[in-house]
């Protein structure tokens, strides 16, 4: 992949709060985004989206064809907006919506979003369905994100990469350290379901982690919720958004309402941060100094200020990826880009040693392009 390529890629996270779109420049080793949007949903397919897993056989495969036919839409409305000619992009990568991820011996996976509908927008070929590749060799399906973190970072000092989404995860790249990384826990998904039940619906997200900032943290119970099974198994390891969501804030915290909902918003925003510092504590590599965040989590001073508190006494220095050039909901869709361009040419696109499987495999199937 000496020569320059352009490839578009496309990312709906665990949030489900909207699609991430991000033009790329391949060459060598180095990956530049170039354009970059985000088209948020509204909220009733936000909460369809969440529903999702409990739906019924053609429920799903109706929201499947919606998502696809949204998708393909948006992308037209992307590369309009940037004056960005179809025939430009050599391949197009959609990670897809996931609905349901259950690793292990006997695991599934399912991610909606029909990309067919993209590709004959488009007229450009596309990978998706990426998953599936890596847990047929014994892999859990995720997380994908260190293959880019190997790719872009592995040459530098070591480093720890932490994006936070809907669920968080860490990689760990760098000169002399062998890449690997594995999902840390929740990312936004506890902070986003206790501000979308206290607002019934009209908030999705504590903006500016104001919530947190203005509430007092239960540290009893930080150090409680530390202590599931989870937190307690080595990598690799991942998780499906459903593991953290409203039955978790039910059991924990009851109903929030307007009384408690600062101090349950800052225990969340901690127990996040305590979580991802925990994972980094534990298995960083020795001489890793740094913790570079991405994803929706960058944006919320009030989670990157208890991440820095918590590691603070470690030396290590947490910053947004932000600093090195890279739009904090950039990374994903970029990632998939990169992924896209690599399956394409029948390269190996994932990192074995963060997902456990069995060795390197080209993930993803591709849609060719309309004849």
């Amino acid at each position: 992949m000496a020569e320059k390529k352009i490839a578009l890629g496309l990312m709906s996270g665990t949030s489900a709060d909207g699609l991430s779109l991000a033009l790329c420049e391949a060459s060598g080793r180095s990956l530049k985004v170039l354009k970059f949007s985000n088209y948020p949903y509204s909220r009733a397919l936000q909460a369809r989206i969440i529903a999702a897993r409990d739906m019924r056989a053609p429920e799903l495969s109706a929201l499947n064809f919606e998502l696809g036919r949204l998708w393909a839409g948006m992308a037209r409305k992307f590369c309009r907006a940037h004056k960005v000619p179809y025939k430009s992009i050599a391949v197009i990568g959609s990670h897809g919506q996931t609905v349901w991820h259950a690793p292990g011996k006997k695991g599934h996976t399912l991610q909606l979003g029909e990309a067919s509908f993209i590709a004959e927008e488009t007229g450009r070929p596309v990978v998706c369905d990426f998953r599936p590749a890596d847990m047929a060799a014994g892999g859990e399906g995720a997380p994908l994100i260190p293959f880019m973190d190997e790719y872009l970072f592995g040459g530098g000092s070591p480093a720890a990469l932490q994006n936070i989404g809907g669920v968080g995860n860490i990689a760990f790249v760098g000169r002399g350290v062998k890449t690997f990384g594995f999902d840390t826990g929740p990312g936004n998904s506890l902070m986003d379901t206790a501000v979308f039940l206290l607002s019934g619906g009209r908030r999705t997200y504590d903006k500016g982690g104001e919530l947190a900032y203005a509430g007092e943290a239960d540290r009893e119970k930080v150090e409680k919720l530390l202590s599931m099974p989870f937190f307690r198994r080595k990598p690799p390891k991942s998780l499906d958004r459903s593991e953290f969501s409203e039955a978790f804030i039910k059991k924990n915290f009851g109903r929030v309402s307007a009384k408690n909902a600062r101090n349950v918003l800052a225990t969340l925003n901690l127990f996040t941060a305590a979580s991802i510092a925990l994972a980094f504590k534990r298995f960083s590599p020795r001489g890793t100094r740094e913790l570079i965040v991405s994803g929706g989590g960058a944006l919320n001073p009030a989670l990157l200020d208890n991440i820095s508190a918590l590691l603070l006494p470690s030396g290590v220095r947490v910053r947004s990826c932000a600093e090195l050039g890279l739009h904090p909901l950039a990374k994903e869709p970029a990632c998939f880009a990169l992924l896209a361009l690599l399956a394409f040419e029948g390269r190996a696109n994932h990192c074995p040693s963060a997902t456990g499987a069995r060795g390197p495999r080209v993930l993803g199937k591709i849609i060719p392009r309309p004849l």
